[in-house]
């Protein structure tokens, strides 16, 4: 949980450079309520994983899928909703969406990969 943390916070600095530094017109002006949606997506998949290790460390991939099909559903319900509500330039908002999405897959898939990998020497 402490690495979402971080890496959300790490990714707020770099926008916050990139509005600083001028490259903020290339990111959408949602982009923090999406950065605090996906922190929010990575705490509950967090608890909801520590849930199922707690539970039965058997069923781990069904709740490990379980859970990112959950995820994927309430992207496509966030991204939905903003849509719906008709939110300014609607393409920058869907690409500066799939930006955060594929960081935050990337990072997700990176820390499960590290912990497998230490399961596995043990």
């Amino acid at each position: 949980m402490l690495r979402s943390i971080v890496f959300t916070i790490f990714l707020g600095i770099v926008l916050f450079t990139a509005d600083y530094i001028s490259l903020g017109q290339y990111i959408h002006p949602k982009k923090w309520s999406i950065l605090a949606f996906f922190l929010a997506l990575a705490l509950l998949q967090h608890r909801l994983m520590e849930f199922g290790f707690r539970e039965n460390r058997k069923k781990f991939v069904q709740f490990y899928l379980s859970s990112l099909t959950a995820r994927f559903v309430m992207c496509l319900i966030f991204v939905g909703v903003f849509l719906y509500l008709k939110v300014e330039d609607p393409n920058g908002f869907v690409l500066t969406f799939f930006a955060f999405y594929l960081f935050y897959t990337c990072f997700e898939i990176y820390g499960l990969y590290r912990n497998l990998r230490r399961d596995l020497e043990e």
